[in-house]
């Protein structure tokens, strides 16, 4: 056995999150375009060898391929779509907190005035005439 003192063990550590590998549009056309001019039994399999890929690869651009060319073949966005803003958002979020803040006004006042009522009526005045009875 011959020791070569180039050759050095591959690296143990994986990697903490892999990246999601993302293809452009592009690409996809030329990988496809590729795999249809092969011809030969094994090609198909020695380009997807080469390029890292996985037939389910080729199954699902072909779809796509199918259903839309580039627009289907684009790469789309994961996860929640974010939601159109509504111009009027924010000044119905301000009259909603205006409308809240003269409610307690409201109820305060309410109060106020029922206070007034029971004292009166302790004190032994009259509210509409303001003498006392």
């Amino acid at each position: 056995m011959i020791n070569e003192p180039n050759t050095s063990p591959p690296d143990p550590e994986v990697a903490a999150k892999p990246r999601r590998r993302r293809f452009t549009a592009e690409y996809r056309l030329r990988i496809l375009e590729e795999a249809e001019r092969c011809t030969k039994p094994g090609e198909v399999g020695q380009l997807l060898r080469r390029e890292g890929l996985y037939s389910s690869h080729l199954t699902a651009w072909r779809k796509a391929r199918h259903d839309g060319a580039l627009r289907g073949l684009a790469s789309k966005r994961r996860g929640a779509k974010p939601k159109a803003r509504n111009p009027l958002a924010s000044k119905v979020r301000e009259l909603e907190s205006k409308v809240a803040r003269l409610k307690r006004e409201l109820h305060k006042a309410h109060t106020i005035l029922d206070v007034q009522e029971k004292v009166a009526g302790l004190l032994g005045f009259d509210l509409e005439s303001g003498k006392k009875s």
